[in-house]
């Protein structure tokens, strides 16, 4: 590895740096002003937690994202500091990083109204498709979808919609998934972490700089949620704010990273495949649950106690190592799927997912009525 490459992995690792030590020192002031001013999550039947927990951990993210990028940015471009050429055609990257930053502006200020006095979803549909708009509008679409379903390249006008569909779907499967600690940021923050490393492996550095700065921003929260406790006042959730905005941070890069364009990345045939993998937990988790309530006639919006995580609590598992689980589940999808596209094709590699999938979940139904039978058979022993 030579000096110049050094100085491009020292660039990610400064802004790095900063965004984690941004989000430890704000953290704790998010949490003092939500015990003042009483900001907390309700308590219902629904909820794991029967405490008072403050929701606004999320409102550190996207405002140190923001930040930190644009400072990248200027110093890298308009200051020149170190001299790095990062090789970046930035009339093509920029104009989607601009919007990005529009982008999570947008559900920062639709997520702080949710988190304080409630947002009806009607709205938060409206800002939701409003942000998917920004990519293509940007010039980030899904063009390409390598051979999947035997389809190669697509048109703008098909790709565009899709785009915003993916968008949409995104933001909603990272928002749904956060049902137990530590589970929608963990999630998000391997998925982050192996995209910011393929990018950084392509030479876009811009992106992998996005990546990480969102990752070292999670790793405080991460902590708080996981391993704070209440009686200290030291835990905190990430409420709609983060999750909104997470959501649409990881899907710039899915999409980005989807994208057949050699001004972001080099083409590489499992592109596509490798970018969605950091987010097959989520969205077919969300899909299967929606598919739940449309077959027994529930509204599908209607939030009730099917998820994954809430199926893992059923079998058996402890909170913590349900999220363990999910955790490493997501990192070997991960992992498995950048490995099989070198070897074989994209949609195998799609259907040996789903099988293991299913078998997934057939494997923890079984043991989730086990567990039932138990229970009933101890009750009637009493």
């Amino acid at each position: 590895m030579n000096s110049l490459e050094l100085m491009k992995y020292g660039t990610v690792l400064l802004p790095f740096l900063c965004a984690m030590l941004l989000s430890w020192g704000m953290l704790p002031y998010i949490l003092l002003i939500s015990y003042r001013k009483r900001l907390f999550d309700p308590v219902d039947s629904r909820k794991l937690h029967q405490h008072i927990v403050p929701r606004l951990g999320g409102v550190a993210f996207a405002p140190i994202q923001c930040c930190i990028l644009v400072i990248t940015f200027v110093s890298l471009y308009k200051l020149n500091i170190g001299n790095i050429d990062l090789q970046v055609a930035s009339w093509i990257i920029l104009p989607s990083m601009a919007l990005l930053v529009c982008g999570l502006v947008i559900l920062f200020m639709i997520g702080i109204g949710d988190d304080l006095i409630g947002v009806s979803y009607k709205w938060k549909f409206v800002a939701q498709i409003m942000v998917g708009c920004l990519l293509p509008l940007s010039g980030v679409w899904i063009n390409d979808l390598y051979g999947l379903g035997f389809v190669i390249g697509i048109p703008a006008w098909l790709g565009m919609p899709l785009t915003v569909f993916v968008v949409v779907l995104i933001i909603n499967a990272i928002n749904l998934i956060d049902g137990i600690d530590g589970l929608c940021s963990g999630v998000v923050t391997i998925g982050l972490a192996v995209l910011g490393a393929l990018f950084a492996y392509y030479g876009a550095w811009l992106h992998a700089i996005f990546a990480f700065i969102t990752v070292a921003v999670l790793l405080p929260f991460f902590y708080l949620n996981v391993f704070g406790t209440t009686r200290r006042r030291r835990r905190i959730f990430m409420g709609d704010t983060g999750s909104m905005t997470l959501g649409f941070s990881i899907a710039f890069l899915v999409v980005s990273f989807s994208m057949n364009n050699h001004f972001i990345k080099p083409f590489s045939d499992g592109a596509i495949v490798v970018a969605f993998s950091t987010l097959i937990v989520p969205v077919l988790d969300v899909a299967r649950v929606m598919f739940v309530r449309w077959r027994i006639g529930k509204p599908i919006f209607k939030p009730d106690r099917n998820h994954l995580h809430h199926k893992l609590l059923r079998a058996g598992l402890s909170r913590h190592s349900a999220l363990l689980f999910i955790l490493l589940m997501t990192l070997l999808f991960c992992l498995f799927n950048i490995v099989a596209v070198r070897y074989i094709s994209n949609n195998l590699v799609v259907l040996v997912d789903l099988l293991f999938w299913g078998g997934f979940h057939y494997l923890f139904n079984l043991l989730e009525k086990r567990q039932l039978i138990a229970r009933l058979q101890l009750f009637i022993n009493l």
